[in-house]
């Protein structure tokens, strides 16, 4: 139990200070995302694209990719810029560009795991690092950045846990009703936002 609480409270303050908030700021989010570790993780995620429904996604877990490595999560066909939802309730924990994912957007949920979203071509306007986002929130849209260049427009959809990647296909469920996700914006923060580089590396 003490092991635990140390790893937690290290992560915590590690994702604290990626944030880059006031002391108040993260004294906030270190209690919610402190609760949120404590809660079961999802059984069930929404679908992050609507209009797209489990049937047509082909899995993708671990298929091979380049040398000696696996792929860690589904690719979701769609047009470019369809938009990309939150499939859990949780914290937008990173937002930023790798040689693989392109541009990303990370998620901290129930249970501390992290739902990554890879290949935007775009991110929501007014998302930050911080923001809490529910399943109707938009986070970017469909594209072909990083290494998904040359290839159809896809979503990269991956889950992680403290003892690594995880399968997001047998969780994903199609979401209920249609809405116009398009004009979905974040809430805006009523305290001033970290201005983020959408260049910087991660």
């Amino acid at each position: 139990m003490i092991r635990r609480t140390i790893v937690l409270v290290g992560l915590v303050s590690a994702v604290g200070l990626a944030f880059g908030l006031g002391l108040g700021d993260k004294l906030l989010l270190y209690a919610r995302i402190a609760r949120l570790y404590i809660q079961t993780p999802e059984s069930r995620i929404a679908m992050p694209l609507e209009g797209v429904s489990k049937s047509q996604v082909a899995n993708t877990w671990h298929a091979p990719r380049g040398v000696g490595r696996l792929h860690e999560g589904q690719d979701i066909f769609a047009p470019k810029g369809t938009p990309i939802l939150s499939a859990t309730r949780g914290y937008v924990y990173k937002i930023g560009e790798n040689n693989l994912g392109g541009q990303t957007v990370s998620v901290i949920g129930a249970g501390g795991r992290v739902y990554y979203y890879a290949h935007l071509d775009s991110y929501a306007p007014n998302l930050a690092e911080g923001d809490y986002v529910t399943t109707r929130t938009l986070l970017g849209y469909v594209g072909v950045t990083g290494n998904a260049q040359g290839t159809p427009p896809h979503l990269h959809f991956g889950i992680y846990s403290s003892s690594g990647a995880i399968n997001p296909l047998p969780l994903l469920t199609d979401r209920q009703s249609p809405a116009n996700a398009a004009t979905i914006k974040p809430k805006p923060r009523s305290s001033p936002q970290r201005v983020i580089n959408r260049r910087a590396s991660i």
